[in-house]
């Protein structure tokens, strides 16, 4: 699990489209293949999380658009779904993409999709999570500081209290490459800061109904006394947590990631102690760039000042860039996601929560 990740509902959130954006290629760069070289593939994993249709998806179609006036992006949304993601890649390739922008649903089921790519020259960089195989370039966050900034979080937020108290854990998705990130970020503060971790589980796709059902679960379990805090790895599983916790008339610190609208209404009104602001632009430009600076066969080495190893550790050295990310309470929405215009007053400050925005001086 920088800017401007959150949320609008999309009812159209897989619909494939070839949006004609803005110049770079030479034509025939990639007739080989039955492409004309001015093409970059983006594909994007799920639309549960709102920032892929809402932030990620026009920012990197923006700003190719401003870089490259002769190319056109071919999109498509995978619906949590690796082999529907596979088809979407293959076609790709197919069809004579020579550069794909690939967030994917599963890390390690892309080796074989990517190494195969790269055999017939077409660069794959990874957007926010790792993949597998010959990658050319990953954009991402410190995902290992996040999740130790969403521990520090918690602890801060259980007080005085930190020590002596039990926390439950709800894990991303075990295919998501940023998953393991999180947690080992997560444990190496609640594990030395807390009196421990009793109960832990990982929830697939990232799934809000799947994270109330197992907070429910450790109710059960641990009694309502038996846990003081919760860490939940993004925002959207923070509110099943939330509503299961509500149920049962428990009240305890949870935190999250994303700040999404949702999230960032819950931070506010109280409900969830913290989120994580993550600026996507900056990370959806550099992406941009690096695409098509691959396209027209330019270096990249001056957006790539880090390097990394593949979660296997069989690719290394894989040129990146890892922005960072920082912890957000009421006490700061306004000078950050309001600030940053990542929502305005008026879009937060709705219903129910504009007491609580007016108690956070939020106008």
């Amino acid at each position: 699990m920088n800017v401007w990740t959150r949320r609008v509902v999309i009812g159209t959130a897989a619909v494939s489209m070839a949006l004609s954006v803005a110049a770079c290629g030479k034509a025939g760069d990639g007739d080989k293949s039955g492409g004309d070289g001015k093409t970059i593939g983006l594909l994007l994993p799920e639309n549960k999380t709102t920032r892929y249709e809402t932030f990620d998806r026009p920012l990197i179609t923006k700003k190719i658009q401003a870089l490259c006036s002769d190319c056109q992006v071919k999109y498509n949304n995978a619906d949590q779904d690796t082999q529907n993601q596979k088809k979407q890649f293959d076609a790709l390739i197919t069809q004579g993409v020579k550069v794909i922008v690939l967030d994917p649903v599963d890390y390690k089921a892309t080796k074989s999709w990517v190494n195969e790519a790269a055999k017939k020259g077409v660069k794959v960089v990874a957007y926010d999570r790792l993949a597998e195989g010959e990658i050319s370039a990953y954009v991402s966050y410190d995902n290992e500081k996040i999740g130790r900034l969403q521990g520090e979080a918690l602890v801060k937020a259980l007080g005085d209290k930190a020590k002596d108290s039990n926390v439950v854990m709800i894990n991303g998705s075990p295919t998501d490459a940023n998953a393991p990130f999180f947690k080992r970020g997560a444990h190496s503060v609640l594990d030395k800061q807390v009196k421990k971790v009793v109960y832990e589980q990982d929830i697939p796709d990232w799934s809000p109904d799947e994270a109330n059902k197992k907070m429910s679960a450790a109710i059960d379990s641990l009694g309502k006394d038996g846990f003081q805090g919760v860490y939940s790895a993004n925002d959207g599983m923070a509110g099943g947590i939330i509503t299961a916790l509500k149920q049962q008339g428990v009240s305890v610190p949870v935190g999250g990631q994303d700040s999404e609208l949702a999230g960032l209404q819950r931070v506010l009104k109280g409900d969830q102690a913290f989120t994580i602001y993550k600026q996507i632009k900056p990370q959806a430009d550099t992406t941009a760039e690096i695409a098509v600076r691959l396209l027209k066969g330019e270096k990249f080495d001056s957006l790539t000042p880090t390097k990394v190893d593949s979660l296997s550790g069989e690719v290394k050295g894989i040129p990146a860039k890892l922005f960072d990310a920082q912890v957000v309470t009421k006490d700061n929405v306004e000078d950050t996601i309001i600030k940053d215009k990542v929502y305005q007053a008026s879009q937060l400050c709705t219903g129910d929560v504009k007491a609580a925005c007016t108690a956070a001086g939020i106008k």
